[in-house]
């Protein structure tokens, strides 16, 4: 499917006028001209359509795609000078192969690989890790907790440990992040017993490099009610202790999270879905076919 993108030129277009696109792989500028009739350009990496007279449309076909532009058109002008790709900005976009079928799949676009590089989250041990290390050299299913006293996220690792089996004999690992302390996460992984490796993520820097949703409205839904109703007749209870330390109170408590597939390789997410409300688990089957085909 095509992805529209608005550009933030002066609008209309002057006839004549053109735009900046960079080949990634190659770095060869291509000027593309707007006309009032379609003209197409393709590269290695992706093929754009000028549609008359101010929207650009992508077509990526690889996992991600680099798009180059200027805020003002480059008149009579065949290829910028260097200093006028100084002053270009860089989006770059993460296409997963898969996205979540449920209401809580936003976008094919998932986020910056740039930001996810620098993001870091801690084991049990206190130890720092790369949250990219949790899939280079493996596939691995890593659900994001609103926080680790929460009812439905304990339901959502029981979830994901009553397909371990599956998971384990595909070689996938399967992990869950929580946006608190390691103090927070021990007593996680002790009470649920989780069937998996559990992270703390103190900064929040993973939900908000993934862009994951946050807010009262997500929190306090009827959707959201009737799944605590479900989750407490299946067996799961918040932890009050949990959820009410400062680290929960002042930060975690309104924070929505999702699931990712990765892996192996940094930069390889597969399939992701973001929760629009708590509670808001996918399809179990849409999972495992991303995970384990």
């Amino acid at each position: 499917m095509a992805i529209p993108l608005p550009l933030p030129l002066p609008l209309p277009l002057p006839l004549g006028a053109t735009t900046p696109l960079l080949n990634h792989h190659h770095h060869h500028q291509v000027a593309v001209p707007v006309r009032r009739r379609r003209h197409a350009v393709r590269n290695d990496s992706m093929s754009l359509v000028a549609a008359a007279p101010t929207t650009l449309v992508f077509q990526p076909q690889f996992d991600s795609a680099v798009y180059n532009y200027k805020k003002k058109p480059i008149i009579n002008a065949a290829f910028p000078s260097s200093s006028a790709l100084t002053r270009t900005k860089r989006l770059h976009i993460i296409v997963p192969r898969a996205v979540s079928a449920s209401p809580g799949a936003e976008s094919s676009e998932v986020t910056s690989e740039n930001l996810l590089d620098g993001v870091q989250v801690f084991d049990l041990n206190g130890s720092k890790v790369a949250i990219s290390e949790l899939w280079r050299d493996r596939k691995a299913v890593v659900a994001f907790a609103r926080h680790f006293g929460c009812v439905l996220c304990r339901r959502r690792a029981g979830y994901l440990a009553s397909h371990k089996e599956k998971m384990d004999a595909a070689g996938v690992a399967p992990a869950l992040i929580g946006p608190g302390s390691v103090d927070q996460a021990r007593a996680f992984a002790e009470q649920t017993k989780f069937r998996g490796e559990v992270y703390a993520d103190p900064s929040h820097s993973s939900y908000e490099a993934l862009r994951f949703v946050s807010g009262v409205s997500t929190t306090f839904t009827p959707g959201a009610g009737l799944k605590i109703i479900q989750a407490y007749m299946e067996g799961y209870r918040q932890d009050w202790g949990l959820s009410f330390e400062k680290e929960t109170r002042t930060r975690g408590g309104w924070q929505q999270g999702g699931i990712i597939v990765a892996g192996p390789g940094k930069h390889n997410i597969s399939y992701i879905h973001k929760d629009k409300e708590a509670g808001d688990d996918p399809d179990i089957e849409d999972v495992l076919r991303a995970c384990c085909p």
